[in-house]
């Protein structure tokens, strides 16, 4: 499922000015993915892949004014509408690339991933780069504010058993990434997979 940065950025950038009218009841659902990952007062977190950062309100209320929130994206146009939402004023927004972040190792508590893992060119090297600037012991959210096969039904396709994030493929996926699968959850309204950086 992967696709190199030319057509990810082709895709996103059409689809950034409605991309939050698109989906306008998923904020509940980022929020709570959010609450999972357990941040607390003066963490620092990465949404990786932050598109029009829909994460980021829900990052900064969790880890309050003395944390650090990032938000990376590879599509300009994304970046530039999470700003006129003003979700700018939650996160720093980053043009970057997942596959080399310019952000120092063991920098961060935690990443946080929605629809992230289906547009990585090399899931288990970007996966390899995400834990590169985690501390051990931090933890990584991967996130869909609908299940796999929700997802399926919407883009009118079947699911296969080569999809990344089906269980028996994520789970090693991650552990030779560096990360621990601590849960999984794919049900109807939620796909979250949690994971904890090995030391």
């Amino acid at each position: 499922m992967s696709d190199d940065h030319t057509h990810v950025q082709e895709f996103f950038s059409a689809r950034a000015a409605d991309w939050d009218s698109r989906f306008p009841d998923d904020g509940p659902a980022y929020a709570a993915a959010v609450a999972e990952l357990g941040l607390g007062e003066g963490a620092r977190v990465l949404d990786a892949g932050c598109g029009t950062g829909r994460a980021l309100p829900p990052l900064r209320d969790a880890v309050g004014p003395s944390g650090v929130v990032l938000g990376a994206d590879l599509t300009p146009a994304m970046l530039e509408a999470a700003a006129r939402a003003g979700r700018d004023a939650d996160g720093q927004l980053l043009l970057a690339d997942v596959a080399a972040l310019p952000v120092r190792s063991q920098a961060l508590d935690a990443v946080f991933a929605a629809g992230l893992i289906a547009h990585l060119p090399d899931p288990a090297e970007n996966l390899r780069e995400l834990a590169r600037v985690v501390r051990p012991g931090g933890t990584l959210a991967l996130f869909h504010p609908i299940g796999r096969a929700a997802l399926a039904a919407r883009q009118g396709r079947q699911i296969t058993p080569e999809d990344l994030r089906a269980e028996p493929n994520l789970r090693p996926l991650l552990a030779g990434s560096g990360w621990r699968m601590t849960s999984y959850v794919d049900e109807d309204d939620q796909f979250l997979a949690l994971a904890v950086r090995e030391a």
